[in-house]
């Protein structure tokens, strides 16, 4: 795991686990490991992205990293904070180094409200700021993210998804945080858009001095924005490299599966994808051992009963596979 003195945010096998209701004749609840013995660090103006396939876990991670959902086990520590043991009020005072952007933008915003309500709602809640300097710090940050200043008595609705979502990213940074959590924030966008949005966001992390945490499916996007990358399967990161390392050397099969799918624009190139065998094992009842050997090619007989670790095959490349253990 990458660490140094200039550590934002460190993850130490955190779990989150959520139980179901006993049912009769039933001895145990069952239970969905989301998250399941989960490591990794995150430096001051670093971009650090969570891929994977729908329901592997990395929103429920992300969640469960700025204390929406509560760890069942593990460490969040922020700065050296351990975010778990605050109480809500000490909690509430750090919102505002930590914000989140939300996956849908017109979800994410109140209908009834209009752009500058919406904008301005971090700072009635954690600012003392008179009412012209509130004004005048949403004209300043609307500036910033494209909006223009004629659409502050306007309402989500009136707005496109590009748009409805730079009004997201605007309250966002309103309080000025240090650490973002963006979870799928251009999945629901054109692709011209979700470009725009992308540059946006990368300019502004230059004159902010942000951290982001990005969570996405979609791996080209992570590519582009991200200088680490985390590969999530089934609750457990099985690798974690720099995003030329990861995508030139890929080292885990769940990995190399993931980038055979990225579509190429060029007619010429030819690549044979990796496909998996079998379906997505339930989260109720996952396999025992490594929890990809039911769709992995290289699969072997100790795969069957005992889990991976974390192993640096090269310099901060890290993999969960038998083959390099």
């Amino acid at each position: 795991m990458k660490t140094d003195n200039n550590t934002l945010l460190e993850v130490k096998h955190a779990k989150k686990f959520f139980y179901g209701n006993k049912k009769l004749l039933q001895k145990e609840r069952s239970v969905v490991k989301a998250v399941n013995d989960v490591s990794f660090s995150i430096a001051e103006g670093e971009t650090f992205g969570i891929v994977g396939e729908s329901g592997c876990g990395k929103s429920t991670l992300g969640r469960t990293i700025i204390q929406l959902l509560k760890p069942t086990e593990g460490e969040i520590l922020y700065k050296g904070t351990d975010l778990s043991t605050l109480s809500g009020e000490e909690m509430r005072k750090l919102r505002k180094k930590i914000q989140i952007i939300f996956q849908d933008p017109y979800a994410s915003l109140n209908p009834r409200m209009t752009v500058r309500e919406l904008i301005q709602a971090p700072l009635d809640v954690f600012s003392d700021l008179s009412a012209q300097e509130k004004l005048d710090k949403v004209k300043s940050i609307m500036e910033k993210v494209g909006l223009r200043e004629e659409y502050m008595g306007k309402y989500p609705h009136e707005f496109s998804g590009g748009q409805r979502q730079r009004i997201v990213i605007a309250r966002a940074l309103i309080l000025e945080p240090e650490f973002i959590f963006c979870d799928e924030p251009v999945s629901a966008l054109d692709v011209s858009v979700r470009a725009q949005v992308l540059n946006l966001m990368k300019d502004l992390q230059k004159e902010f001095g942000l951290t982001y945490l990005f969570i996405s499916h979609d791996l080209s996007v992570v590519r582009f924005l991200c200088d680490r990358i985390a590969v999530m399967y089934l609750g457990r990161i099985v690798e974690i490299a720099d995003k030329e390392e990861l995508y030139d050397n890929a080292k885990h099969p769940y990995t190399e599966a993931l980038l055979s799918a990225i579509p190429v624009p060029d007619v010429d190139v030819k690549r044979t994808p990796v496909l998996l065998e079998g379906d997505i094992p339930s989260p109720y009842n996952p396999p025992s051992g490594c929890l990809f050997h039911t769709r992995c090619r290289y699969a072997k007989e100790c795969c069957k009963t005992q889990v991976p670790q974390m192993t640096e095959i090269s310099k901060d490349h890290m993999v969960a596979c038998h083959r390099y253990t």
